[in-house]
């Protein structure tokens, strides 16, 4: 025991002399990039220090205010950000720098968060941690790869004017032209986004975060936080899927199958991560949603729908009188016949709806 704190001891030591090393050339180099430049360059690499206390908000405010009334600081700012991260070797300034970023993002005005997206996209701000050391199995070390795969994916996500967070849309997003209403294109554009969001989310193990690591137990508060915004939207974009599911054209149905497949798995996944990290993450302050699960009899049962339809010879007009197919029976099970499906809780808000008729808006073309 004596061994490690004379280790720990040693290592802030030397980290306090780096510090102060780096703060020093900055002072030296303000005569070529000028005093503002060289105060952010400062107040970065004292946020960023290799003690182990959290970010002092003293230096994130004063960063935001010295990037405000220095035009065109924005690069500057990000690419000493990117260079702090890529030469240290030490976890702790490695996951502050990380968090740094983190909280620019979720802290700025959203001029601020554009600029900083920009810099990212045009390369002066990077999060790779590629030159950082590997270590297997060091769990800090593993949850900073994570942590930065994270970041590198909620940066194409922006906070609208009602506090929330959305994808960033672009003309390119749109990868299928078989639908055209406004509401289906917004459901198949943003559910994808949302599911690579989750998938990183999901990585973040909380079992790779120590109980007396405070930086990495405010990095996952963080990552949760945007998570329960982002699974707010996603099941929301799920269940008008579903809604819409019979409208569309046999391509869309198609995609949309892909698309509750995967949410099926994400669905599990996620209450598993939730249930872990209410045990492990000690924040109280959490407010944890409770997901919906997706289990694959609803999935076999809209696919086996989309099928009936396509193989239907019927009229594409759905009469009042029609039979429904016995294979939309498990879409409108009760609650009791869904507890055996596994030991996730579940609740048929999702998938259960009253069944109408709908005069649908596909035209439905027979092959001879």
């Amino acid at each position: 025991m004596g061994v490690v704190d004379i280790q720990g001891k040693l290592r802030m030591a030397l980290g306090a002399v780096k510090d102060h090393a780096s703060i020093g050339r900055a002072m030296i180099c303000s005569h070529h990039e000028g005093k503002d430049f060289s105060c952010i360059e400062v107040a970065v690499v004292r946020a960023t220090g290799h003690d182990s206390g959290p970010i002092d908000d003293k230096h994130m405010h004063e960063i935001l205010f010295l990037v405000s009334n220095s035009p065109g600081s924005i690069h500057f700012l990000a690419e000493r950000i990117s260079r702090r991260l890529g030469k240290t070797r030490d976890n702790l300034v490695a996951l502050k720098t990380l968090s740094l970023t983190h909280r620019l993002l979720r802290g700025g005005n959203r001029c601020f968060e554009q600029q900083l997206r920009n810099a990212h996209a045009s390369g002066h701000l990077q999060m790779s941690t590629r030159c950082f050391l590997r270590n297997i199995s060091d769990p800090s070390v593993s949850f900073i790869h994570k942590y930065a795969a994270y970041l590198e994916e909620r940066i194409g996500w922006v906070i609208n004017q009602a506090g929330k967070l959305e994808p960033v849309m672009s003309q390119g997003d749109l990868e299928s032209r078989c639908y055209d209403e406004k509401s289906i294109d917004m459901v198949f554009r943003k559910l994808p986004k949302c599911q690579v969001f989750i998938d990183r989310v999901l990585d973040c193990s909380p079992f790779n975060i120590s109980p007396l690591d405070n930086l990495a137990q405010a990095a996952m508060s963080n990552t949760l936080k945007e998570s329960f915004q982002v699974y707010k939207t996603y099941s929301e974009g799920v269940a008008a899927l579903v809604n819409m599911f019979f409208d569309l054209t046999r391509a869309a149905r198609a995609l949309a199958c892909q698309i509750l497949r995967r949410a099926s798995q994400q669905s599990q996944e996620l209450h598993n991560l939730f249930e872990n990290c209410k045990r492990i993450i000690e924040n109280k302050n959490l407010d944890y949603p409770v997901v919906q699960i997706i289990t694959m009899d609803h999935l076999m049962a809209l696919d086996q729908f989309s099928t009936y339809i396509a193989t239907s010879r019927s009229s594409s007009v759905l009469s009042k009188n029609a039979s429904t197919p016995p294979i939309l029976d498990c879409i409108t099970k009760s609650e009791g016949d869904e507890k055996d499906a596994g030991n996730f809780s579940w609740s048929p808000t999702l998938f259960s709806c009253t069944l109408e008729t709908k005069i649908s808006k596909v035209w439905v073309v027979f092959e001879d």
